[in-house]
């Protein structure tokens, strides 16, 4: 170790992984902002000891001439100003958040480094031992756990009934898609990117964690493919998921339409807009469109794909040229009935044999709290 960096031997450790999560605590991640994008967990800032380019270098050294060169190169490249914002960073997370932990990849030198000099300001907060290496492995494990002791009962039913929404009213509830920030159909991706697999994968692991030592109850999640967009459900997961009753419900055409209009048109076209201004989000979500689309143009056949596709870039010439969204309820019901429906037929005759009840909002919200004790919000 460099003479220019002594360690207090009495800095704070803690772990207890299982009350770190379970409490929701403020996560402190010490990690180069590359790491932070290949996988993180839920309620976690990224303020790295080291950028990407100063991990480089310093990685370089380390290989070339020794731990102790790599350790004095970082004392040098991060010094000064330099170290004083980050340090300041790292104040303001703990004036934030006084129950905070920090951490780094393994627990070692760049979260004790980062202690030290917390603790040189006045702030002592305590990391975490074995770094997210240790957090990562303990949630893999758990969700395996949690998967065996879960109790989930799933609510399918046609594209466009409004699963989506009846899950935000049922307490508890899982909501997969939200975790993997897709809605889980052709036409299912936001105009922001998934988070990658491994934060899907550790935020799934919290939530059943949550729900597994917070008495075991009954919670409703969507029916799912185990593919969700890019991101896919953990096998230890979707095994039993699988396996758990179904809740089927229904609505009728008119009511499709009228949720499907609002996700892929209202909801979708704000997305763009609030990220690109509204005439280039306008571009760019009818590009979305057009794409998704295309990417069914097997399964619907050239004929179908032909005549939806017709009727959307109809209804988008009309919508862009007079801010009238009507005409997207054609292409959106032939969508429906030409492509999802059958889709879901196929899916549903091989769940005949777990499927509890079928019904609308009002008799599935009944059934759910009479069976399982799912409490159901007023729309």
């Amino acid at each position: 170790m460099s003479s220019r960096l002594t360690l207090d031997p009495d800095l704070l450790e803690v772990d207890d992984l299982l009350s770190l999560f379970l409490q929701d605590t403020p996560l402190l991640d010490l990690r180069a902002p590359v790491e932070f994008e290949e996988g993180a967990f839920p309620n976690t800032l990224n303020r790295p000891l080291i950028d990407n380019e100063e991990r480089h270098q310093i990685g370089k050294t380390y290989k070339d001439l020794g731990q102790d060169a790599a350790i004095e190169l970082g004392l040098t490249l991060v010094s000064g100003d330099k170290k004083q914002q980050r340090v300041q960073a790292w104040r303001e997370f703990a004036q934030a958040h006084p129950n905070g932990v920090l951490y780094c990849f393994r627990g070692g030198l760049r979260s004790k480094t980062a202690q030290q000099w917390l603790h040189e300001a006045g702030i002592d907060l305590p990391r975490v031992k074995g770094g997210y290496k240790a957090m990562r492995r303990f949630l893999i494990d758990q969700l395996e756990s949690s998967a065996q002791q879960m109790r989930p009962v799933v609510i399918g039913g046609r594209t466009g009934v409004g699963k989506t929404r009846f899950l935000q009213r049922c307490t508890p509830h899982l909501d997969l898609e939200g975790l993997a920030w897709h809605r889980g159909s052709a036409f299912g991706r936001h105009a922001t990117p998934q988070p990658p697999q491994v934060s899907f994968e550790n935020a799934l692991s919290i939530q059943l964690l949550q729900l597994v030592h917070g008495g075991n109850p009954y919670f409703v999640a969507e029916d799912e493919s185990r593919n969700i967009g890019a991101r896919h459900i953990p096998m230890a997961f979707f095994e039993q998921f699988s396996k758990a009753p179904v809740v089927v419900l229904e609505a009728t055409l008119e009511e499709r339409i009228d949720v499907t209009e609002q996700e892929y048109v209202h909801d979708a076209l704000a997305e763009y807009r609030g990220i690109y201004g509204d005439k280039e989000g306008f571009r760019r979500w009818a590009d979305y469109l057009r794409d998704s689309l295309d990417r069914i143009h097997r399964r619907l056949g050239g004929e179908n794909h032909k005549k939806i596709g017709r009727r959307l870039q109809d209804a988008l010439t009309e919508h862009e040229r007079t801010g009238e969204s009507a005409t997207h309820r054609q292409w959106i019901e032939s969508l429906l009935t030409d492509y999802y429906d059958s889709m879901y037929n196929y899916q549903l005759e091989k769940k005949q044999e777990r499927i509890r009840f079928t019904g609308d909002r009002s008799g599935v919200s009944q059934f759910l709290s009479e069976e399982y004790e799912i409490e159901i919000s007023p729309t």
